[in-house]
């Protein structure tokens, strides 16, 4: 008996100690779970449009001041629960800079509650009317209108930036404009080459009307023809810190396009997915960030009207689509310099950003005509006998092309004395065939030759036109020759020594067009040979979604000192200032309309250069996807020539019926 009731004493200990556990393991559970900031597709894509058709009552062109939030966040759970009251799909992540748990998401002001699906919408979000910037007075300038910002407390953020100075213009009938910068310290502001100049419209004339909330700050942009919402940014806080600036909208319909480069279909997936544009070496694929940037979006409304955003900034820039539907924009650096144009038809909303970027150059009109191009024509004779062939096969050929093959130890303005020796009596014999002839001109400049013997890093070293590390010495990256300096096509020295490479060269072997590669700019190594400093240009307090997990990957060092400012503001304007460079030279070379394409991409280089879609591989999909991809490009971003990579040189021998397709679709752009 005595037994018996030992082994009872026994088993209720041992239940009670299970029971301990267990609650201490589900309190520990709740407290600290930590909150996702990634976003993965759901099954079900829900946009409505309440927030972009129904935005807060505001006051036509005026100001209308809310209360300011109590300081204090322990308000009652009452007053907590109705501002957290949403649904999950018109949620906006507090918590997008770090994983946060829900003591530390609370204590920054905002929502908590979790979802039984742990992808989707985020479980730490802003509640409504979060604490913000505060708008004073718009008072009217020579421009168009301005006021200052101003905050009462700092944000979450490191180097949180409390001042802010508003202005916005009314550039033209369709065009509003709205910069957002630091009143107090200069920031670097991306300047375009000088585009179309914009008349300023009558205030009667202009297709939209806007709203200010002044607290938290807030605008809205409406159609005035029928009052439909184009931007709503009051459904989100304005953050601005050093390295960190974000502003939300809502979104007058889910069918938008744009936001390239980047390996999607035509209309962007509105479910929870996020876009990042930093220039990449990097064969097109989904979930990437790829070789060029171009943060502009078009928005195609109910009625068929069409409108379009874009965000002048050339940092990294990370956009957030949801399907509220709702877009977040999140740059790293520069300022807010924000253009809405209001088309109405699509059309006129191309039509009014290339007043803005510049319209595309006009090509010269043998480049309409059939390219051959690919990377393995090891010598001249295999280059003529490719041309032959094509001939001989009666097919009407307009130029051929060679890659890097060419070059002497891969150097460019070289060509190898062997296997192209008569690389200029070959260019001869092409021009008297009626035909036209490019080859490939990479960036990276040899720096390991002899003294002497290689006369483009030779007189560049003179000249000082190579991009600098922190230290101040040149940056030594690694591509195909080896260790490579890299020109900084910023410094007006720098584009008058490569148009002197280009004009010797030229008098030897007469190309009619350049094909720039390899400017993103792309490195073997990350950051440098040397490696990179230890510093918050390498390591930014918030790195969007970049291959490789560093913006340096690949690439340069971010603190790499460029003529204009550091490699980290400017890294995405690399191929265009090359473009630039590249088109100035041959017209002054060779007196002609010139050709140039280019891999990398920023707004503007349509001024320049051509595009195109770069490694991709010859199968079924890279073929569909090539289509609106090149529709993309286009259409919406203004370039006249792009093109299609058709075939791959590792692939078409074993997919005949694609190289035949490729080449088929190939016929069908410019």
């Amino acid at each position: 008996m005595a037994l018996l009731s030992n082994v009872t004493v026994a088993v209720l200990l041992l239940v009670f100690a299970l029971s301990t556990c267990w609650y201490i393991n589900h309190v520990c559970v709740h407290q600290t779970r930590l909150v996702r900031s990634d976003y993965v597709k759901q099954n079900k894509t829900k946009a409505q449009e309440r927030l972009g058709d129904n935005p807060t009552k505001l006051q036509n062109n005026t100001v209308e001041t809310r209360g300011v939030l109590p300081q204090s966040f322990k308000e009652a759970d009452a007053s907590r629960e109705d501002k957290c009251t949403m649904a999950p799909e018109d949620r906006f992540d507090c918590a997008r800079d770090r994983l946060l748990s829900q003591r530390e998401c609370e204590e920054r002001g905002c929502c908590y509650a979790a979802l039984p699906e742990s992808a989707g919408p985020p479980w730490c979000f802003y509640p409504s009317l979060y604490p913000g910037y505060q708008m004073g007075p718009l008072t009217p300038t020579t421009r168009g209108k301005e006021a200052s910002l101003t905050r009462a407390s700092p944000s979450h953020l490191p180097r949180d930036i409390s001042a802010l100075h508003l202005e916005v213009t009314e550039e033209t009938a369709g065009c509003f404009h709205l910069t957002l910068k630091d009143p107090s310290s200069q920031r670097y502001e991306v300047k375009l080459p000088a585009g179309v100049p914009l008349t300023r419209a009558d205030t009667q004339d202009v297709l939209y009307s806007t709203e200010y909330q002044s607290d938290p700050f807030g605008f809205v942009v409406r159609r005035k023809s029928n009052g439909r919402v184009i931007m709503n940014t009051t459904v989100a806080p304005l953050l601005f810190a050093d390295q960190y600036l974000q502003l939300s909208t809502a979104l007058a319909s889910s069918l938008v396009s744009g936001l390239g480069e980047h390996y999607t279909s035509l209309l962007l997936d509105l479910n929870w997915t996020s876009l990042t544009l930093w220039n990449k070496d990097m064969a097109p694929h989904a979930d990437a960030n790829l070789y060029g940037s171009h943060p502009f979006y078009i928005v195609q409304e109910e009625d068929g009207s069409a409108h379009g955003v874009f965000l002048l900034n050339s940092n990294a820039v990370e956009v957030m689509l949801q399907p509220t539907p709702a877009l977040t924009w999140v740059a790293i650096g520069g300022i807010l310099d924000l253009y809405v144009f209001l088309g109405p038809d699509p059309q006129s909303v191309i039509g009014q950003y290339l007043q803005v970027i510049g319209y595309p150059m006009m090509p010269p009109y043998w480049s309409l005509g059939f390219h051959l191009c690919r990377w393995g024509y090891t010598t001249t004779n295999t280059t003529r006998h490719v041309a032959q062939r094509m001939h001989n096969a009666t097919f009407p050929m307009d130029v051929q092309w060679n890659d890097l093959d060419y070059a002497n130890k891969d150097r460019v303005f070289t060509f190898d004395p062997w296997r192209f020796g008569d690389l200029p009596e070959m260019v001869e014999e092409f021009h008297k065939r009626g035909m036209k002839y490019i080859l490939i001109l990479d960036p990276g400049i040899s720096s390991t030759s002899p003294p002497g013997t290689y006369s483009p890093f030779d007189d560049g070293l003179k000249r000082d036109v190579f991009i600098q590390n922190a230290t101040g010495h040149i940056l030594i990256g690694k591509v195909w020759p080896g260790p490579t300096a890299f020109p900084d096509f910023t410094n007006p020295e720098t584009r008058r020594w490569w148009k002197d490479c280009i004009r010797e060269f030229h008098s030897k072997v007469p190309v009619d067009g350049l094909w720039i590669d390899m400017n993103e700019p792309a490195s073997f190594v990350q950051g440098s040979v040397e490696g990179c400093p230890d510093s918050d240009l390498e390591n930014a307090p918030y790195t969007p979604r970049v291959v490789g997990g560093q913006l340096n990957s690949g690439t340069l060092c971010m603190s790499a000192q460029q003529k204009l400012s550091t490699h980290y503001n400017l890294h995405n304007m690399y191929g265009l200032t090359e473009a630039y460079a590249t088109h100035s030279a041959l017209m002054k070379v060779r007196g002609k309309r010139p050709f140039v394409l280019s891999r990398s991409s920023f707004p503007g280089i349509g001024r320049f250069s051509g595009v195109w879609t770069g490694d991709v591989r010859s199968d079924w999909e890279q073929l569909r996807y090539s289509i609106p991809d090149l529709r993309k490009f286009r259409s919406l971003q203004g370039r006249i020539s792009e093109r299609p990579a058709a075939c791959n040189e590792k692939q078409e021998t074993s997919l005949p019926r694609v190289a035949c397709r490729g080449a088929g679709d190939s016929g069908l752009h410019p």
